[in-house]
């Protein structure tokens, strides 16, 4: 599913080097008294979840620090799961590397070693089953019955989202369909795409302009998976994406690309918009284009393959 695509939008706080939490480590497990220690708890999740480095383009280095912060947000989330921002952070960061880091791989693998891009494609579903789990379980705290109440079906039952709750939602739903779209053998995890879609759908009539065009980009990719979806008007959203995202964001155009030019077998303008992602990555270099720049030179690359 193109939804991946739009898991690089955002708060990308999962990617930051390992030293900056290092220093909190030996503190908490120092500690004896619970309350003081509950209060550090609480004090390291909040700066878990404020810090980012989007600044950092170095993907290697990336990769090997997000790991250690993952597992080390996981055990804090474990003493303080009512933290909305860790429990979003650890979302996100999850989703980030299934899709960046696993499912990318896989992709790039497959030609060479079906099994081996199979694994990694198995990986990529769990992690991303986890960044579901931590988005949901916080809207559930949150929201008592929020899951049933999406399952409804019923607009008049369907949960309510705060505006500080729209993040989580997105997160829950790119998660999500992710792992849908790498169980296309199983029925059962198919059969959640309504309710990725309602969920995305409560986020968007929130907060359209979320994560600076992200969530218009999750509402593309959504709208083409969907059966009975328009191209038409997931058009519109990645048009809105990109215009929300600005110049100095490389996600919606290779989002773009990938949904709406190379199922139309428009090579000329698919080639045109990476194009215009690597450019964006040469003016302004960070970690989420960086991202973008290694797909779009894959892409690029297998453009003879693709069309």
């Amino acid at each position: 599913m193109a939804a991946n695509n739009t898991t690089a939008g955002k708060c990308w706080h999962a990617l930051q080097p390992a030293w900056r939490i290092l220093a909190v480590t030996s503190l908490l497990l120092g500690l004896g008294a619970c309350s003081p220690r509950l209060m550090l708890v609480r004090g390291v999740a909040d700066g878990l979840a404020a810090q980012g480095d989007a600044q950092e383009d170095d993907l290697v280095l990336a990769r090997e620090a997000s790991a250690f912060y993952l597992k080390f947000s996981e055990s804090l989330s474990r003493e303080v799961p009512d933290h909305q921002g860790l429990s979003m952070a650890l979302a996100s960061g999850f989703t980030q590397y299934a899709y960046a880091f696993v499912a990318f791989d896989a992709e790039r693998l497959e030609a060479t070693d079906s099994k081996g891009a199979q694994a990694l494609r198995e990986r990529a579903a769990r992690l991303y089953a986890r960044a579901n789990r931590h988005a949901m379980a916080a809207l559930e705290l949150q929201q008592p019955g929020f899951r049933k109440a999406l399952e409804s079906g019923d607009p008049a039952q369907a949960p309510k989202l705060t505006t500080e709750q729209v993040g989580l939602a997105y997160w829950a739903a790119a998660s999500w369909g992710g792992l849908i779209s790498l169980s296309k053998d199983q029925p059962d995890v198919v059969a959640d795409l309504p309710l990725v879609v309602r969920l995305a759908q409560l986020a968007y009539a929130r907060q359209p302009t979320y994560g600076q065009g992200a969530l218009a980009g999750l509402m593309a990719s959504l709208e083409l998976a969907r059966a009975g979806g328009s191209s038409a008007q997931a058009l519109v959203y990645f048009d809105q994406a990109i215009a929300l995202g600005g110049p100095d964001n490389a996600a919606p155009l290779v989002a773009k690309a990938e949904g709406i030019y190379l199922p139309a077998g428009d090579r000329p303008a698919f080639e045109a918009l990476l194009q215009q992602a690597l450019a964006v990555n040469t003016r302004k270099p960070n970690l989420q284009n960086a991202v973008m720049r290694e797909r779009a030179q894959w892409l690029l690359a297998s453009a003879g393959d693709l069309f």
